[in-house]
């Protein structure tokens, strides 16, 4: 297929790119790179830089393609709670306007980037995709809720092929947020610097740590299929917080103080996948471990950090 990814200059979309090139796609990229970066774009893939509010832009290069992959989006959970018509306008409405850009090209198949936080506080462990929907404590869990509203709408009326991916706890390579407001490399970059580890709930809470290529190989997985899908993409294993930093100061060889920053709003005490259903129809299974997964992402931010790249 010829698939273009959105956000594909980012810490997900580049490991997408890359499982849709290794498979025989031909890919092309479109990032503002307001937030992404250009090294991280796969040498062998055509990159557009531009902003999703570019219409002209997106629909030129939208021509020719068979599918979209949609990962562009703003993700500061704290960001969109102080900006929420910020995350409107990026997220919800520049998802819209993809939307009616690959309608009028003949584009109508998508693969949308979710998140398990559109589940809210889970009534049930593990998370199932018939569970309801949570009410949202922030815009961020508010716009995914909304473009996957968007989607089903376009599949109702104009036959798109939709697929919902709904992510839980993402970590690896390549991830290189400024501000970055994520736990594990917020505590690789720590751990290296020497610096205390900043922890939350002393470490207690549980989430469902998934690594980036095994996310990554879900997108092509679910790239043929026809009508309105919604998967989860998890581990299925819930681990503690506190024990994730355990194995980092074990791949480290040594250990730095953890600083307790105490409660935090907003936090669910436990959240992990059942991805039986994505399992089940496509075969699709989570195959790197938390251990050996860490133990890359270790190796990426002792690389990168000692290249001193930006």
């Amino acid at each position: 297929m010829r698939v273009l990814v959105t956000g594909g200059a980012g810490f997900i979309g580049s490991h997408v790119t890359t499982v849709l090139l290794q498979q025989g796609h031909q890919v092309t990229v479109v990032d503002n790179l307001s937030r992404g970066h250009r090294h991280l774009v796969h040498p062998e893939a055509r990159f557009v830089q531009a902003d999703l509010a570019d219409q002209e832009a997106v629909e030129r290069a939208l021509r020719g393609q068979d599918a979209v992959v949609h990962m562009a989006g703003l993700i500061a959970v704290g960001e969109s709670v102080e900006r929420p018509l910020l995350y409107a306008e990026n997220n919800v409405v520049n998802s819209l306007r993809l939307l009616e850009g690959m309608r009028r090209t003949g584009v109508s198949r998508m693969v949308f980037s979710s998140s398990a936080c559109v589940y809210g506080v889970p009534q049930r462990l593990p998370i199932r995709e018939e569970d309801p929907l949570g009410v949202q404590s922030n815009p961020y869990g508010a716009s995914k809720i909304s473009v996957e509203s968007y989607l089903g709408t376009y599949n109702q009326i104009h036959g798109f092929d939709c697929v919902v991916l709904r992510y839980f706890n993402c970590y690896g390579p390549n991830e290189l947020h400024e501000p970055e407001t994520h736990a594990i490399p917020n505590f690789i970059r720590a751990g290296l610097e020497r610096r205390p580890i900043p922890l939350y709930w002393r470490g207690e809470q549980v989430r469902d740590f998934i690594y980036v290529e095994d996310l990554a190989r879900a997108h092509v997985e679910v790239l043929p299929l026809s009508g309105l899908h919604c998967y989860n993409i998890g581990s299925e294993v819930g681990t503690k917080v506190i024990d994730v930093v355990r194995a980092i100061f074990d791949i480290l060889g040594y250990e730095v103080p953890v600083e307790d920053l105490g409660e935090r709003a907003g936090d669910v005490p436990a959240t992990y996948a059942s991805s039986r259903k994505i399992m089940d129809e496509l075969g699709w299974r989570a195959q790197v471990s938390l251990e050996e997964g860490l133990r890359r992402t270790v190796e990426f931010y002792r690389a990168h950090e000692g290249a001193g790249q930006a």
